[in-house]
Formats: C-alpha cells, sequence, structure tokens
C-alpha cells in the first residue's frame, strides 16, 4: 500500500480512537483570574482533548518518514478503509460544517468583526444612528480587541475542533464557556484601552434591542455551526453577568501563578516540543510497535 495513504487512513484510524475518550472527559472550566487569564485556559481546554491525536500523528509521521514506498506486509486495503469510515465521516463532517460557516453571508448584528485573515470591524449605520459618540467609541474598541486578536479565525478554529469531538457534549459546551469567556476578555482590553464600562454596557445593550428588532436571521445554523466573526453582545445566557462587570470598577489582576496559569502561559512551546519528541520517537521505535500490529491485521 503507497506510504502516504496507508499514513493517513492510520491517521484517522488510530486518532480517532485516541480522540474519543479525551473528548468524553468533563475539564473543569477556569473560573479565576483575569479575564485574558481565564479566557486563555478555556481557550486551551478546547485543544486538550485533540493533544492525543495530534501527538500520535507526529509519530506516525515519524514512522513513514523511515518506511518504504509502498509498505509491504500491511493489511488488506478494504479493512483498514473499513475501519477508518465511522472517523472519516466525522472528519468530513467537521470540514464540511468549517466550509459552510466561511461561505455563507454574515447576518446583521448590529456591530461585528469580519474576516479570517485580515479582521475588519462592520458597524451598522442603522444602530449607529441610535446611539451617542462616547457608546460608538466603546463599541469600536471591543471590536477591535477582536479584531487584533484575530477572533473570527480562532472562532473558526474554535468549532472547527470541537466538530471533531462530536457527539461527545462536553465539546460544546466548552465552546460555549470559552465564547463566554472571549466576550469577558475584550471587554476588559476594551476597558484596559481606554473604554468606558458603562458606555460599553449601553452598547451591548443598544446591539441586543437592535437585534431584537430586525427580521431574525438565525445566528446559529447548520445544527450549531458558529458565524464566523466576533459580535459585540456574545451570548445572551452571559449577559446579565457582563452588564454587571461592566458596571463595576475595573480591576488590575496580575499574571496567574497557579500550575494552571504557568502551563497556559507555555502551552504552545510545551506541545512543539512533545510533538517533535514524538516525530523522533516515531522515527526509532514506530516499526518495532507499528509492524506487528500490522501483522496481526493482515
Amino acid at each position: 500500500m503507497e506510504r502516504e495513504s496507508l499514513l493517513s487512513v492510520l491517521i484517522m484510524l488510530l486518532g480517532g480512537i485516541a480522540l474519543q475518550p479525551f473528548a468524553s472527559w468533563h475539564w473543569q472550566h477556569a473560573a479565576h483570574g483575569s479575564p485574558a487569564d481565564v479566557e486563555r485556559r478555556r481557550w486551551l481546554s478546547l485543544w486538550y482533548p485533540i493533544v492525543p491525536l495530534l501527538l500520535l500523528a507526529a509519530w506516525l509521521c515519524g514512522w513513514a518518514l523511515t518506511q518504504p514506498d509502498p509498505v509491504p506486509d500491511v493489511p488488506a486495503r478494504w479493512i483498514l478503509i473499513l475501519a477508518c469510515t465511522p472517523f472519516a465521516l466525522l472528519f468530513a463532517r467537521a470540514a464540511a460544517r468549517a466550509a459552510w460557516a466561511l461561505l455563507r453571508t454574515p447576518f446583521d448584528c448590529g456591530v461585528s468583526t469580519v474576516g479570517l485573515i485580515h479582521p475588519q470591524v462592520i458597524f451598522s449605520p442603522f444602530l449607529a444612528k441610535q446611539l451617542d459618540e462616547g457608546v460608538i467609541r466603546a463599541a469600536l474598541a471591543h471590536e477591535r480587541a477582536h479584531a487584533s486578536n484575530r477572533d473570527p479565525l480562532r472562532i473558526w478554529v474554535a468549532q472547527f475542533i470541537t466538530d471533531l469531538q462530536w457527539p461527545w457534549p462536553g465539546a460544546q459546551r466548552r465552546l460555549d464557556s470559552w465564547l463566554d469567556a472571549l466576550e469577558l476578555a475584550r471587554d476588559d482590553e476594551a476597558r484596559a484601552n481606554g473604554a468606558d464600562g458603562a458606555e460599553l454596557a449601553a452598547a451591548v445593550l443598544a446591539s441586543v434591542r437592535y437585534l431584537s428588532g430586525i427580521e431574525p436571521r438565525a445566528p446559529l445554523l447548520l445544527n450549531g455551526t458558529q458565524p464566523v466573526h466576533a459580535r459585540l453582545i456574545g451570548d445572551s445566557r452571559a449577559l446579565r453577568e457582563r452588564v454587571s462587570r461592566l458596571l463595576a470598577p475595573r480591576q488590575e489582576r496580575g499574571a496567574d501563578g497557579s500550575p494552571g496559569g504557568v502551563v497556559a502561559r507555555y502551552a504552545e512551546p510545551l506541545l512543539v516540543f512533545a510533538l517533535l519528541t514524538m516525530l523522533m520517537l516515531g522515527m526509532v521505535l514506530g516499526a518495532r510497535v507499528l509492524h506487528p500490529l500490522l501483522g496481526l491485521a493482515a
């Protein structure tokens, strides 16, 4: 069997098996620390269940680098394809939903940030006419915080990661929890850049009234696909908490010194180191482990 084809099949099969138990775990949502710290830790909680898949894929890539093409002594092609079909369908579903989120027209939500590569702020003139100048500045500060952090792209990636963990309900809960934290973090960033909390709260409430007065278009389509843009109002479930936070004095907080906070700060380099380690282990030990398993299935 061709090396690249076998590698793809094994990543889907073994990676899909490795993903399931971790996707089903209940991950505790971070609730303490600054809004930015909470947002980052909840963002990372979206990724934790698929880390085993990434590590296994790196190990398999290391193994493939040492193999001839085609790879001898493997099970029949139809056996491997049949075994990985459920996980291939899951990946295809996630890819289709990601493509649909990109292709469909964004709905009018008053003020939002759109664009995966070059985010831009869109402000409805009909909403702007209803707001004072200070409220408009506060809303723009919030959306510029979304744009500077490339949140539309992050929302799109987060939805794809969540779809890879279907049908486990915990994945959607982790996504909803992160989206709540994302809005609080951007509120805090806007206030740190000079926006007034009361004016930002007024902008949020005005956006809610604006949305309730226009022709409704479902913001979540295709069984819960997130729109690929960041919105001022966020999730209505957290509206009361958000407004109360905006009306309260902003609190300066230092860096999170807890073990979870330390891991969150160095998550990317730790993951890169782990991936490189697994790649090397795959090159050294992959044939010893994988070929006996393939021989059993042959």
